[in-house]
Parts: C-alpha cells; structure tokens; sequence
C-alpha cells in the first residue's frame, strides 16, 4: 500500500510564499491567481507556478467562473492541517514587532474555513461542554442527546449534517489560543446560524469577524 508523500506536502508548505497564499484562504473564501499574488508580494508568474503545484498536490482546488479562475482551500482536512501549524509556529515565534489591533480582531474571532476560532470560538466549545451539549472523550467529540435537542431548538438540521461526508463534531487546534475550538459540520452550522442571525458578521478581507453584543451573549450564557 503506498505511504502518503508528507516529504513533499512540508516542502510545498515550507516555501513562505505558498505559506502566505494558504493563510490568506483560510477564511474559506476562493481568491483569484492576482489577489493572491499581491497577498504573497509576488509576481503573477510566480503566483501561477505555485498555485499550480497546491492545486496538484490537492491543497487547493481551482474553480472557473467565465473568464475568472478562484482559488481555495480544498477540504476542511487541508484547513485543520493549516490551523494546528499556525499553533505550532505561535509558540516558536520570530523576531518582529509586536502585533496591532487588526491582530487583535484575529485573536478575538475570526473564520477559519468556514467555523469559528479564536478567543471567543474556544469559549463557544467550552461552553457547549459545560453545558452537556457536547461530550468529550480521549480528545473526541461527541454530540449526546441534550445537545441534539439544543442543535434542533437552534435551527441546525442534524439530518442533514449527518449525511454529509465530514465528521459531525471535530476538535481543532487554535494558532492564537493554542486551545481546541470546534470544527466539523456542527462547528460550521454553529456560525452559519450565528452569521443568519446578525451575531457575527465577515469583514470585507481578511479572516477577523465583528461579533455584536448579541453574539458575545449567546457565547457567554451558553
């Protein structure tokens, strides 16, 4: 049986540019090839090259639409993988300034992939734990019977999310807590109910999320 090609999967992520592109998707929008290059401080050229191989090694995929060709992060896998580097890295940090409010918008809430991370992302499975909405085992989640009727009495259709191919419940590794916040189709039903409902709202660029008073509450009295 062939063993998976991590050699050359570290290679692809060990080149900053590539590094830069990947982390500017993990907001789980699609970018185009000249968004992404000026992201990175490259040129279109070299922008192409490397899409091209994170598209072959299936990090990302490409979607056209007309004469335009988006990119984004692949799978929820590719995004995990992702997330749990950034916390590795956080605690092996390089010489340079110390960071400013927009970096404090990130660390307080922000998208990563299509759930909610940071501070207040980390409290939301806290607090879904604490409440018994959630069980947590030997590092896995779990969803038990009271957590299915919270799931129902907020909107979310638990059928639905359990016929989808990725797990229900997942603990994910946070780059800026470097603690678990919750991902799987539960963790994006979760902030796609909070996004519905005003609680929290996507900025123009970039991954940080405005979170109303509204939205801190429903974290905060869960």
């Amino acid at each position: 049986m062939p063993q998976p090609d991590l050699a050359n999967i570290a290679a692809l992520l060990a080149d900053p540019s590539r590094a830069t592109m990947l982390a500017a998707l993990m907001d789980g929008r699609a970018l185009t090839a000249t968004e992404l290059a000026a992201t990175a401080q490259v040129s279109a050229p070299t922008a192409s090259s490397h899409l091209a191989r994170l598209t072959t090694s299936g990090l990302l995929t490409m979607i056209k639409q007309g004469r335009h060709r988006y990119f984004r992060i692949a799978n929820e896998a590719v995004a995990h993988v992702a997330e749990t580097l950034m916390a590795i890295a956080a605690g092996h940090p390089s010489p340079a300034p110390r960071t400013g409010p927009s970096d404090k918008a990130l660390r307080r809430a922000r998208v990563c992939y299509d759930h909610l991370a940071g501070e207040l992302g980390v409290q939301l499975l806290n607090g879904l734990l604490a409440a018994g909405y959630l069980s947590e085992r030997d590092g896995a989640l779990t969803l038990p019977p009271a957590g299915e009727r919270w799931c129902i009495e907020f909107g979310i259709d638990l059928a639905t999310l359990r016929h989808s191919r990725r797990p229900l419940c997942r603990g994910c590794l946070d780059w800026s807590e470097r603690r678990t916040h919750l991902s799987g189709a539960l963790g994006a039903a979760i902030l796609e109910r909070m996004l519905a409902r005003g609680w929290v709202r996507r900025q123009s660029q970039g991954r940080a999320l405005v979170v109303s008073p509204a939205g801190v509450r429903f974290v905060q009295q869960l």
